[in-house]
């Protein structure tokens, strides 16, 4: 899938078969290796590649491994199933099956870990993992309002804040469900999250 966010090149144009087996290889040498010992040395061997093509494209290993991340959510796409709550549960389900497999767990949590004490690369996080999949909220809001399941929000600043809720009470719940509580999100544990999200937006709809 295309990434959601295109950035202007300069230079030589960049092989996407080589990006696609640079980022492929970061995410098996660090189910190997983890975090710690991971060079781009090592990633280079795996993908085939010269070292000299991976620091053309990223700057050291913390933004190839966020990149390497990224693409997995990029995967994701919001269903529509024909009401809010069925199209959140798609999207949900399918959060749920990329963070069960062991490249998304160890590379998400990883890179969790070390942005802690790496500002710059909690930087990096919110710009190529968290802005790019908000545009699911923004799509999913969008679509139940034309339905009139949700009232529209005629304050830019007011549907931001909501957007900004919604995408961390989602991404929040289901990340502590499968990588801290290490428990299945499966379709009945779907329903019942999905259930309590869409009481507490109705609530958030009602007025003062």
């Amino acid at each position: 899938m295309q990434s959601r966010i295109s950035a202007a090149r300069t230079g030589r144009p960049r092989s996407a078969a080589a990006d696609a087996a640079i980022l492929s290889a970061t995410r098996a040498v660090l189910v190997e290796l983890g975090w710690s010992k991971l060079t781009l040395g090592d990633v280079a061997t795996r993908a085939g590649v010269a070292k000299t093509t991976l620091y053309r494209r990223w700057a050291g290993k913390n933004e190839l491994v966020v990149d390497a991340v990224a693409v997995l959510f990029d995967e994701l796409e919001l269903p529509d199933r024909g009401s809010l709550a069925a199209d959140i549960e798609g999207v949900v389900l399918q959060f749920a099956a990329i963070l069960s497999r062991p490249e998304a767990k160890t590379a998400l949590m990883a890179v969790v870990a070390e942005s802690t004490r790496d500002e710059p690369l909690r930087e990096r996080i919110r710009t190529s993992i968290v802005d790019r999949q908000k545009c699911l909220v923004l799509e999913g809001r969008a679509r139940a309002q034309l339905r009139g399941e949700l009232p529209p929000e005629p304050d830019p600043e007011s549907a931001a804040r909501t957007v900004d809720l919604i995408f961390d009470m989602v991404a929040g719940a289901v990340v502590h469900r499968t990588l801290v509580s290490a428990e299945p999100a499966d379709e009945e544990w779907v329903r019942g999250f999905t259930r309590v999200l869409l009481l507490g937006l109705a609530g958030a709809a009602e007025p003062e």
